[in-house]
Order: structure tokens, then C-alpha cells, then sequence
């Protein structure tokens, strides 16, 4: 594999009109500054649709796509819109924030006014789609329309004949919410064209997309009420044990994150299916995907469902090897990121290696005095070739920020290391930059935010929290020339350039 380099840059965060980054041709103009920027491949965050917390990892579907993503002006072109009409919806004035409450208010309007004009039962395209996609579309299009039904309460709240997924239920909501159910396939449809011409422009300029999914489902989604047996669910499909992270050194409680746990033991009698085809699904609609929480596959944590922390769970063992062999059997020889960040075990190692994935390397966690038993494993003359060297991820603070809030100590222990006692602390961001391009890992992945020098006003999300997170974006303003430029002579300097350029 050639040294190669890509920028992390979440399809939210692009520039936009209409309150949130999506496909429109800004997207377009991004790929073309990126190809001028000589990168290789663009990162981005999972594109599923949100729920509370407006978090891309807690989604009402694995398979789904974002409505918001869809380009309010191509459906202008379309003339299932006016121009007027989208004009006329407040989503903000801030080009640099995202209002999630202004655009869920706003969008959904626009998006069923454009569906409603659209006639898409007379549609081959749509139908076509609609016939391909079944296996997961009509369960999460009928989960959204009774959703909407119960006020949008989660599931685990609905009536028990629909909750259960009785027969004469499921006949009687697909029958008397048949539009609704008809406007989310409609919704999805869009999502997937759009996006694919996108990709595909990416991909004809140079630029191959790194996908991100996360190891589990939402509770609240039509992945757990539609497949039950797929998780650890009682007979009234009520959790048995959740998931989450144990008690460490920044955590005292640990982290519950609440999201139902597999039933490893059913995947494997199946051969892995449900998983198998969620990757052939990935697999279409990126180059390379990053499976967030991969030590989840070696051991994953369970907390007895009705903990209020995560103090009280216990380690079990995942399904290894056995997954992975099955993958490759079953779609061959695929591009995965594997996420093996935090506290890792040597049979996580192990793992890692005998998959042969690429795990992941951030240059932020190298100088953590609290942490110096693997602090040493992000340093960048320990690192091998395969794997993906980063300066940050979307959980950590920006490199500027991250620089000015660590202790006197820690930054003393990157100026060593770096041997730069003399340029300002402000200008540091460059240096860490540079180091990470220069290590020997085949990929380099930088944050664009890291490029920008931005503070923590711009970091993409502090875990634990709800409310201050997935919201900035970047302006068309801030793209320049300049900086492009400066990104470019940085890969090529480091033997990263994309050989087209």
C-alpha cells in the first residue's frame, strides 16, 4: 500500500444554505478542493438518520440514510420545490452552527411537500429501489410511520400487539399509514441517489470515501424491533443487559451507553448473516468502512439492563476470528478500520492483526501523563505501516484546544518529544500535523478543523454530553486557496500525494 493522506470532514459539516451540510453542490466544490488539496480520501461520519442527541451513533436504523442530507436545491431543479418556499424556512443565521431544532421543524416540511408533488408510485426508479431494498426498507419506513403515530415515543412504549409485531397489527398500520409509510421510502430513495452520484463524482476525481459505522444498534430502532432474536432481549423484548465501557481513570462509573447487546450465539448458528449483509450494505456505500468499538468483537462489556452506571458489568467474549473469516469467505478481501482505541487488552491486539485491518493511531493520546502504561502504543516511532495515523477523532478536542488545556507537564512532554521548545503555543497545531504525516503509517487521516488551527468552539463532540455536540460547520469562506495549498505541499513533502496529482 502507497503512503497515502485524507481529511475527516462530516458531510454535516459542510457549507450549506439550508441549515446543515448535505449534497448539495457545495459537496461538490468540497471534492474538487480536496482533489486540489492532493488527498485521497475523504472521512466522514456515519450517515444515518439521528435521534435525541442528534448523535450519528445512536440512529433509528443501520441501513437508513439521512433526510437532512438531502439537497434541498436539487429538488428546486426538480421542480418538486420553489426556491421561495425554502427561502421562506428559518433554519438559523449562523452558517458556522447547526440548529437541530430549526431544521427538524423546518426540513421535514419541505421534504413532504416535494414528496407529496413527486407521483413517485408512477416512478420505475423508485419502485425499483423500493423492490431491491425490502429486506430493510419496508420494516424501518412502517417503524417510522407508527413512530410518528405514538408521538414519537420509542417503541419499547408502543402498544403491545404492534410493540410485539402481531400480525393483524403490522397489516393494520401498513394499510392506514400507507402514505406515511410511502413518504419515509421516498425520503430514502432520495438519500440513496443522491448520495451515490456524489460518491461516484468522488470517486472519478480521485477521492475515496472511509465510511464509519458503529458496532451496535439503538434500542430505539427498527433494527431491534424488527430482528428481536437478534439481541439480548427477554420475551417481551425488553433488554436483558446493555452495553457500555467499565469504570477507569476518566471515568469512575464508567459509561452506559444502553444499547442493546448481541446474541452472538444466534449469529453463528446463522453464519452471521444479519452481519454479513449489514457490511455488503456498507460496502456499497463507501470504499473503506471504520468499524467503531472493534474490541467489541474480542470481548464487549454487559451491564445488567436497569443499572444506573456502569459499574457493575462484567467482560464477555465476542465472536472473534470466526466473524471475520466469515466476512471474507462470504464478500472477500474488503477495506476495514478497525477502531481499537482505549484501553486495549492483547487479545484485542491479536485480533487486529490476525484480521490484518489497519487499527488506528491518535497522536493526541501520546502525551497523556495519566495514561503512560499505553500512552506509548500513539506514539509515532512505535507505530507500524499498517495502520491509520490520526492527529484526533470526532470525540477528541480540537489539536489547538487539546494543546491548550493539557497540563504544563504534558506539553513539556510533546515539546520534548517533538524537540520544538520555540514556536508559540497557538502555532503547535502545525508541528503535531506534520509529525503525524511524516510517521511511517500507510494513511494519515487529519480532522479539518486540526488544519484550520480551530479551537474547541469547532470540536465535533465531547462524549457524555447532549446538547453542544454535532453541530459545527465549516463556511465556503474558510476553504481558500491558501489553505489548500498549504495541505498539498504538506502531503507531497511527506510522499502522501495522491499519485494523480
Amino acid at each position: 500500500m502507497s503512503r497515502t493522506a485524507g481529511i475527516l470532514l462530516p458531510i454535516t459539516s459542510l457549507p450549506s444554505k439550508y441549515g446543515i451540510g448535505c449534497f448539495s453542490e457545495s459537496a461538490y466544490r468540497f471534492v474538487d478542493w480536496m482533489k486540489g488539496a492532493g488527498q485521497c480520501y475523504w472521512q466522514i461520519l456515519p450517515l444515518v438518520p439521528t435521534s435525541y442527541g442528534d448523535s450519528p451513533y445512536q440512529s433509528f436504523s443501520t441501513y437508513a440514510g439521512n433526510p437532512y442530507f438531502i439537497s434541498l436545491e436539487e429538488l428546486i431543479e426538480e421542480g418538486v420545490l420553489t426556491k421561495k418556499e425554502c427561502d421562506e424556512v428559518d433554519f438559523g443565521n449562523d452558517k458556522s452552527d447547526i440548529d437541530y431544532e430549526k431544521l427538524y421543524k423546518g426540513r421535514y416540511k419541505l421534504l413532504r411537500k416535494a414528496y407529496e408533488r413527486s407521483n413517485v408510485s408512477q416512478n420505475e426508479d423508485y419502485n425499483r429501489f423500493v423492490e431491491e431494498n425490502a429486506w430493510w426498507l419496508k420494516d424501518y419506513a412502517l417503524f417510522m410511520a407508527v413512530k410518528d403515530v405514538f408521538g414519537g415515543a420509542p417503541w419499547t412504549e408502543w402498544a403491545e400487539d404492534i410493540r410485539l409485531r402481531y400480525g393483524y397489527a403490522m397489516d393494520y398500520y401498513r394499510e392506514t399509514q400507507y402514505f406515511e409509510i410511502e413518504f419515509h421510502q421516498y425520503l430514502q430513495y432520495k438519500f440513496y441517489t443522491q448520495w451515490m452520484k456524489l460518491k461516484n463524482y468522488a470517486n472519478f476525481n480521485g477521492v475515496r470515501i472511509i465510511g464509519d459505522i458503529p458496532i451496535y444498534v439503538a434500542m430505539d430502532s427498527a433494527d431491534a424491533w424488527a430482528n428481536p432474536e437478534l439481541f439480548q432481549l427477554d420475551e417481551n423484548n425488553v433488554p436483558v443487559a446493555v452495553a457500555g465501557c467499565p469504570p477507569d481513570g476518566f471515568s469512575a462509573t464508567g459509561q452506559l451507553w444502553g444499547n442493546p447487546l448481541y446474541r452472538w450465539d444466534y449469529h453463528r448458528q446463522t453464519g452471521y448473516h444479519w452481519w454479513i449483509e449489514r457490511l455488503r450494505y456498507c460496502f456499497n456505500l463507501y470504499d473503506v468502512v471504520r468499524i467503531d468499538h472493534f474490541r467489541g468483537f474480542d470481548e464487549y462489556y454487559t451491564i445488567p439492563y436497569g443499572q444506573e452506571d456502569a459499574v457493575h458489568g462484567t467482560w464477555e467474549k465476542g465472536p472473534g476470528m470466526e466473524l471475520f473469516n466469515r466476512m471474507k469467505e462470504k464478500l472477500g478481501e474488503r477495506e476495514v478500520i478497525a477502531e481499537d482505541l482505549g484501553y486495549v487488552t492483547d487479545s484485542v491486539r491479536q485480533l487486529v492483526r490476525d484480521t490484518g485491518f489497519p487499527g488506528m493511531k491518535v497522536l493526541e493520546f501520546a502525551f497523556d501523563a495519566r495514561d503512560t502504561g499505553s500512552a506509548s502504543d500513539y506514539l509515532p516511532h512505535n507505530y507500524t505501516q499498517n495502520c491509520v495515523a490520526y492527529t484526533g477523532t470526532h470525540d477528541n478536542e480540537t489539536l489547538s484546544g487539546w494543546f491548550s488545556c493539557i497540563t504544563e507537564e504534558e506539553r513539556n512532554m510533546a515539546r520534548d518529544y517533538l524537540c520544538d521548545y520555540y514556536t508559540p503555543d497557538e502555532e503547535m497545531y502545525r508541528c503535531f500535523i506534520s509529525t503525524a504525516l511524516r510517521s511511517c503509517a500507510d494513511m494519515c487521516i487529519i480532522p479539518l478543523q486540526d488544519y484550520l488551527g480551530r479551537d474547541n468552539t469547532c470540536r465535533m463532540n465531547q462524549p457524555s454530553t447532549i446538547g453542544v455536540n454535532w453541530r459545527w460547520r465549516i463556511t465556503e469562506e474558510e476553504l481558500t486557496d491558501e489553505l489548500k495549498e498549504n495541505i498539498r505541499q504538506m502531503t507531497k513533502r511527506y510522499g502522501r500525494l495522491c499519485w494523480q496529482w
